[in-house]
């Protein structure tokens, strides 16, 4: 069970965290902002979470276990389906944390350079040797992280695309990028790294 689906004080001050870094900014949000839309003291909010960054690494804590657990699965499998199954399941977890990946892409990246930014860095990396796979020549590795690019960046831009057509399209897309090159294994239609996962309409 994530954090959104609790009702205690805990889950409420990061829902209305998100909600408040979503309408104004990280930075213009202060903790005594939050406390006063929860009609809570300040102290209250710093009992659960011990500085701003605390929530945010809090809110950006399912995202960033779904890419992990998204990883782990991809790893087991052999190297081609692996490729395809970390890029179809990508784009997955991209599309079920849309709405809040804007604000928290660009505020981790900000606010926190210490244990959460290098989590951050670590699954990128692991993305990309999967994606490239082993032995890779300069120019897999390079069309390996377009891929991912590929697969994250139209999410973040293009809000008012429903998200089943976004899906197809950014994963055509990817296809296309590299069909000419030898990453190019026959993809598996409509599943990430563990079956079915296309969004609904």
């Amino acid at each position: 069970m994530s954090w959104e689906e609790v009702d205690d004080t805990h889950s409420r001050i990061l829902r209305t965290a998100l909600q408040m870094f979503t309408e104004q900014g990280y930075q213009r949000t202060s903790l005594r902002q939050i406390a006063e839309r929860l009609r809570l003291t300040k102290a209250a909010i710093l009992y659960h979470f011990p500085s701003k960054a605390h929530l945010l690494t809090d809110l950006a804590e399912p995202f960033v276990r779904d890419l992990e657990e998204l990883l782990d699965r991809a790893e087991a499998l052999p190297a081609g389906q692996a490729r395809w199954s970390l890029l179809e399941g990508w784009v997955d977890v991209m599309l079920a944390h849309r709405h809040s990946l804007g604000m928290l892409y660009h505020d981790l990246a900000l606010v926190d350079r210490g244990t959460d930014y290098q989590r951050l860095m670590r699954i990128a990396m692991r993305a990309n040797e999967i994606v490239a796979g082993p032995n890779p020549a300069v120019r897999e590795r390079v069309r390996a992280v377009q891929a991912l690019a590929m697969c994250g960046d139209p999410v973040l831009f293009l809000t008012d695309v429903p998200e089943r057509a976004l899906r197809e399209d950014m994963l055509d897309g990817v296809r296309r990028l590299l069909e000419d090159s030898p990453l190019a294994t026959p993809p598996t239609t409509g599943t990430g790294a563990d079956g079915p996962t296309a969004p609904a309409a």
